[in-house]
């Protein structure tokens, strides 16, 4: 029993890491530790909770599944933690979905269903790293471009790009970047451009602008 546990620990930490992975390599708030922790905490909650039924069953009648239910409906105030609300967009949707998808797969692990748990953590990481293509897809066959800009590193220089594709009725969609000390730092902008609008347009207007570069493959 005690080395059926300890594989049970291990599996849920090398599936709960797989996913964390993917996140991590975006830079998001809860990563490749914080996923493979979930996973193996709600692995050891279910563990804890057939040790107790086994233990006590003969003197109390107990349900095994209570702790894990608890896992499932708890996990919720860490991935609300993750969720950023910056204007009108919200980021971090998908970690929090990912950190309730490995605090299942922990219980599943927990429990023994292992071709559950393996099945699901697979299709998760293939949501996360495929299912990018698809939006990008999507996001092309609803006329919304991306732009890459180097940005100088100093406070309302988005301000700045901001208020020239307000000035031209450009609507922006999304913002992606990643903080960093470097001097400038790599961004990107999903817009979706007015009707006859030409999107060398759109990238002579913000070249003009000081602290602003457009990315070479965008020239």
């Amino acid at each position: 029993m005690v080395w059926e546990s300890v594989l049970r620990l291990f599996l849920s930490m090398v599936l709960g890491g797989l996913i964390g992975m993917e996140r991590e390599s975006i830079n998001r708030p809860a990563g490749f530790r914080t996923h493979t922790l979930v996973c193996m905490g709600s692995t050891l909650v279910m563990l804890t909770a057939n040790y107790i039924f086994e233990a006590y069953y003969p003197q109390v009648n107990l349900d095994p599944a209570r702790l894990g239910a608890q896992v499932i409906s708890g996990i919720g105030f860490l991935g609300a933690g993750t969720i950023l609300k910056t204007d009108s967009h919200i980021r971090g949707l998908t970690t929090a979905a990912s950190l309730w998808v490995v605090a299942c797969v922990g219980l599943a692990i927990g429990a023994g269903f292992y071709a559950g748990a393996v099945i699901a953590a697979i299709l998760t990481y293939i949501t996360l790293i495929l299912f990018k293509k698809v939006e990008g897809f999507l996001n092309k066959s609803a006329g919304i471009l991306e732009i890459d800009l180097e940005l100088k590193n100093i406070p309302g220089q988005i301000a700045k790009v901001t208020e020239v594709m307000g000035r031209l009725r450009v609507e922006i969609r999304d913002i992606k970047m990643t903080p960093t000390e470097d001097p400038w730092v790599q961004t990107r902008f999903f817009v979706k451009l007015p009707h006859h609008m030409q999107k060398e347009t759109l990238l002579a207007e913000l070249s003009r602008l000081d602290g602003v570069v457009v990315s070479g493959d965008e020239q």
